[in-house]
């Protein structure tokens, strides 16, 4: 398959609303700069980096070929330079990929990506990573994984105040962290560009064995995604979503299989595809606005 290439991919162009709307809400909190300050005098991106090359093994188109081949096609297609070192890393029993890196970025993933991905589903994964590189996201991110302890140092410093103001932010990030998902998915489709393989890929990241896929649940899969927004949890209280919803490691690939299926449906990613050149993704518009335009994923429900 001849996969188009994006030279000069701005994924702003693209972004999802509900990433959009939560960055600009998590970029009101005040106490923000102060998280920022103190993950870069912890030297938090370094520590990152180091625990990367020091204990997971580097990617080479000798040792890993398979990666190497969907990691090298990936950053080509989506125009990112310089290619970011690749690393693997050990058996979670999940697929997991992973960026890390402010200045110089580094991307993993673990032995079941490798071993449960095909070629093209890594095309999407990798998409996924080179989103998170291309839209700057890597700095909130990092913060994000380091919260607990920030939060904890920062509440023993002020007497309780800085760790209220922390709490506020982490939710904000929670929020903000499961809305940039989506669009990791776009980009992840356009490294793949087919539907039915970004879907395949988001079946498999739930935790669905290759032996188990076939047209049978593939479409139930595509139909109970169609569903999901239609879902309503009104009777939750605000405290439950909260605790419930914190966890926004877990992949939640219905969900995000529920926006990037609309996004299609829409056709604004056929436009983008049959586009000429990039600047004529400028103003593409998003989808008219529904019901659930101003959805907030914790708090929305």
């Amino acid at each position: 398959m001849t996969r188009r290439v994006f030279s000069g991919l701005n994924i702003v162009k693209f972004q999802h609303p509900f990433d959009q709307k939560a960055l600009a809400n998590l970029n009101k909190m005040p106490g923000l700069p102060l998280l920022l300050k103190k993950v870069n005098e912890y030297g938090i991106d370094r520590l990152l980096r180091m625990q990367i090359i020091g204990g997971k093994f580097r990617v080479t188109p000798q040792n890993f070929p398979k990666l190497d081949d969907a990691f090298t096609e990936s950053c080509q297609i989506l125009d990112l330079t310089p290619k970011p070192e690749l690393y693997l890393f050990r058996g979670t029993g999940h697929i997991q990929t992973n960026a890390v890196g402010v200045e110089k970025p580094m991307v993993s993933a673990n032995l079941e990506a490798m071993e449960w991905y095909s070629h093209d589903e890594l095309l999407f994964a990798f998409g996924c990573e080179i989103a998170r590189i291309k839209g700057k996201y890597i700095a909130y991110q990092q913060m994000a994984n380091v919260m607990p302890l920030l939060k904890n140092v920062i509440n023993s410093t002020t007497f309780g105040l800085g760790g209220l103001a922390a709490g506020g932010i982490e939710i904000a990030l929670a929020n903000w962290m499961i809305m940039s998902k989506f669009t990791g998915d776009r980009v992840g489709l356009l490294a793949c560009q087919d539907i039915n393989i970004a879907i395949t890929a988001l079946m498999k990241l739930a935790g669905l064995p290759s032996e188990y896929l076939n047209a049978e649940t593939i479409a139930d899969f595509q139909a109970q995604a169609r569903e999901f927004s239609t879902i309503s949890l009104d009777n939750l209280d605000q405290i439950t979503k909260i605790l419930s919803f914190m966890e926004y490691r877990f992949p939640w690939s219905v969900m995000r299989a529920c926006e990037l299926l609309k996004w299609v449906d829409s056709g604004e990613y056929d436009k983008l595809m049959q586009a000429e050149n990039l600047e004529q993704i400028e103003n593409f518009a998003e989808p008219p606005a529904t019901d659930s335009e101003d959805w907030q994923f914790m708090s929305s429900w």
